[in-house]
């Protein structure tokens, strides 16, 4: 049995001054970035949320803004569990939850009418809202 012996060939050494190949880059687009207002609305009590939502939809959408919602996110839900009495009777225990409604509202190039409208809106307590400019 023969072997065949395989031949290696060398690359060149660098010089101190070559830099190497420049990948091509992507054409970035003269599009502008779009700015949105990220709104996401919190309360215990959905109808509470649902009608809040409503009311921030009707004022944006008044001043002729481009909404992109309200988009249900999944309810968090937090559970308690406590002993039914105190020192004995272990087995014996009540389960409690909490469940938080979740809703995500977008507005997409708003105009400074839309915001300080925003901003003015009174709803009703128990409703969380958190305003991101993005």
């Amino acid at each position: 049995m023969a072997t065949a012996k395989k031949e290696t060939v060398k690359k060149p050494a660098k010089a101190a001054g070559d830099k190497p190949a420049a990948k091509p880059r992507a054409k970035k687009s003269a599009a502008v970035e779009v700015t949105r207002l990220r709104i996401k609305v919190k309360a215990y009590e959905h109808k509470v949320l649902d009608a809040s939502v409503k009311q921030i939809l009707d004022t944006a959408l008044r001043y002729d803004a481009k909404v992109a919602g309200p988009i249900p996110l999944p309810t968090e839900i937090k559970k308690y569990t406590v002993n039914r009495s105190t020192f004995v009777y272990k087995d014996a225990r009540e389960q409690f939850e909490m469940r938080i409604h979740k809703r995500l509202i977008d507005i997409l190039d708003p105009s400074p009418k839309v915001i300080e409208a925003l901003t003015n809106l009174s709803l009703p307590s128990g409703v969380t809202i958190d305003v991101k400019m993005a």
